[in-house]
């Protein structure tokens, strides 16, 4: 690991414990907080995540000023889940309906720039179970009580089956060696492939969001290249829990991080990459092709509806 990676590690890794919401409250001083949950089909958890942040960090204390969920065209009843719990429900195509949406996490994430207000903007993901509000409070504090903070990512515990530290497989196969190979400055990120992260929105509307899988691995490069390693920051919340993926759900997503990184590596003509899987049918194996995401969508300062929305 570098020196520099060894310094940065112990000046900016905290606990959510470090900074107490009195503390947070106190150093708010009218920054607004801005919290929104991409979601598709998680009608199951996506309701006791709203009301956690709801009545810890908006009706118990003024940590949350707004809370929006950005359905991505679920099936179920996420939207109507999350609004009886006092969630403000955007659908993914109500935002910006000039521009055609396409599939993907990163989309949802871009366009609900347009949909929300607050100087700080944290992203946590819909299908947490056993949800505490550190999620929450843990990231956003150091953006409130240092302002040389520009982004923080969560880190916590990934159980698997009941194992400890055996969750994150993408990250520990595909991101964590892709990081230390070619972005050394960023091998101290415990969790750099997670949902939950919070930053100020002056520097995510000017990074480019890779529309699929490989947006929390854009984001965190880009932001190293934007703002230095010193503006980044983590923060230990404790054990993440959630839904996990099937392995042929965590090849694609392997494929669209590695392709994310291919791009960040070289801006070259590339060929569209595909990704070919194999199910067991009738006749033996047989093969499925996925195209892998590719397509990134542009700094949101250089989208006229928000650039007229920010004069406004």
């Amino acid at each position: 690991m570098l020196e520099e990676v060894e310094r940065w590690l112990s000046r900016r890794s905290w606990s959510a414990a470090d900074r107490p919401l009195d503390r947070l409250i106190a150093a708010k001083r009218g920054t607004t907080v801005s919290v929104v949950l991409p979601a598709l089909n998680e009608q199951d958890t996506v309701g006791e995540i709203v009301t956690v942040i709801r009545r810890e960090l908006m009706e118990a204390v003024p940590l949350v000023d707004e809370l929006v969920v950005v359905d991505s065209g679920s099936t179920d009843r996420t939207a109507e889940v999350a609004a009886a719990a006092g969630a403000r429900v955007v659908h993914r195509d109500a935002i910006l309906p000039r521009l055609p949406a396409v599939p993907g996490k990163g989309e949802v994430l871009w366009r609900s720039l347009l949909v929300t207000g607050g100087d700080i903007v944290c992203f946590v993901d819909a299908d947490l179970k056993d949800f505490s509000a550190d999620f929450v409070s843990g990231i956003v504090g150091p953006l409130l009580t240092d302002p040389d903070v520009q982004f923080v990512k969560a880190m916590y515990d990934r159980p698997l089956a009941g194992a400890a530290g055996q969750g994150g497989r993408v990250t520990e196969l595909v991101a964590r060696p892709l990081l230390n190979l070619h972005w050394p400055q960023l091998a101290g990120f415990v969790q750099p492939l997670g949902g939950e992260y919070a930053a100020r929105r002056s520097l995510l509307e000017r990074l480019p969001f890779p529309v699929g899988y490989g947006v929390e691995l854009g984001l965190l490069v880009d932001s190293l290249h934007t703002v230095g390693l010193d503006a980044l920051a983590q923060v230990d919340v404790g054990v993440r829990v959630h839904r996990h993926q099937d392995g042929q759900a965590l090849g694609r997503m392997a494929a669209a991080i590695y392709r994310t990184a291919q791009l960040r590596l070289s801006r070259g003509h590339l060929v569209r990459p595909a990704l070919t899987q194999f199910e067991r049918g009738e006749d033996g194996f047989v093969p499925r092709t996925h195209a892998v995401d590719t397509e990134e969508r542009p700094p949101m300062l250089d989208i006229r509806e928000y650039a007229a929305r920010r004069a406004a």
